[in-house]
């Protein structure tokens, strides 16, 4: 696989990383759309499809406030939840200042704010970066991937993270996060609506539209995951070029991720959608690098060819 510039990486990941941001908020719509127009072919009523648009148009503002209020819950409450999830603790100076020497130089070097440094008490290897704010941003490690690579290696892992953080890679990721969760939520208060009696009512009782909005439900999350996914390994490869223009040293985050893939494993980590944050998937390790269609559910490109890119800087 040949290495084509920093730039040109640069380009091509924004671009398609703001359409597939962008195909968020159309899958609602749409989605909002063909209720109703599957629930018209469903009933005694033939309504036109005038009928069905007027419906969608004066659904259209409930669906925006619903999705406002859910954005600025989770907004404001995304640090707390991904440090429960992760385990995360704050890291004191005082407990290790070689991390801190390494993250402070980094960021006087390009002008960024110092983040707050976490630490994962787990010796497997691994980090992430999360925040929406200069208030918020922060850089999470595990103490394995702290004792076990060298100053370069730690400094290139670093580097990955605070490219993440410089390019807003960590918003545009918790807002996939909050999408596919608004979906996922969706589905479930509809599964249990069915499975508690909802589904089994007459149409005229509104048991036809609960199917159906389940189903539709199910659909967009199926849909926004796989945007999630793409969103994610898109990002990867553009934070690893960030980390060999920073540090100049492309193999040694090539090192880095090799010692990665022996053990990235979080015990702490059960959430997928809190996975895709880390540099390498804590859940999963990598194994293939060839495409199957399960790489289209993969929170990260493969390890290997990472490393293939980063030898070719």
């Amino acid at each position: 696989m040949k290495y084509f510039g920093l730039q040109s990486q640069i380009w091509r990941n924004n671009s398609n990383s703001v359409l597939l941001l962008v195909m968020f908020p159309l899958i609602f719509f749409v989605l909002t759309w063909l209720f109703f127009f599957f629930l018209s072919m469903g009933s005694e009523e033939h309504r036109t499809i005038s009928q069905v648009n007027h419906s969608f148009v004066t659904t259209v503002p409930f669906i925006i406030i619903g999705v406002l209020a859910w954005f600025t819950i989770a907004w404001f409450s995304h640090s707390a939840m991904i440090n429960s999830a992760t385990d995360s603790k704050p890291l004191a100076r005082n407990e290790n200042k070689r991390v801190y020497n390494l993250v402070e130089n980094l960021c006087i070097s390009t002008g960024m704010s110092t983040p707050k440094i976490n630490i994962i008490d787990d010796d497997s290897l691994n980090a992430f970066a999360s925040g929406i704010n200069q208030n918020t941003y922060s850089i999470s490690l595990s103490k394995g991937i702290i004792e076990k690579l060298n100053d370069e290696e730690l400094e290139a892992v670093i580097a990955h993270e605070l490219t993440h953080i410089k390019n807003r890679d960590v918003r545009l990721l918790i807002v996939s996060i909050i999408f596919v969760g608004i979906f996922a939520f969706l589905s479930q208060a509809l599964f249990r609506t069915v499975q508690f009696g909802g589904g089994g009512r007459s149409k005229k009782d509104g048991g036809g539209a609960v199917i159906i909005a389940l189903l539709l439900a199910v659909v967009g999350f199926l849909i926004s995951s796989l945007l999630r996914f793409a969103l994610s390994r898109k990002r990867e490869y553009l934070a690893d070029a960030g980390s060999a223009e920073l540090t100049h040293r492309p193999l040694a985050l090539a090192s880095a991720l090799r010692k990665i893939s022996d053990d990235p494993t979080i015990e702490a980590v059960k959430r997928q959608d809190i996975a895709q944050l880390f540099i390498e998937n804590p859940q999963v390790k990598d194994k293939k690098s060839s495409f199957s269609i399960t790489s289209l559910f993969a929170t990260h490109p493969p390890i290997s060819k990472r490393i293939q890119l980063l030898e070719q800087f």
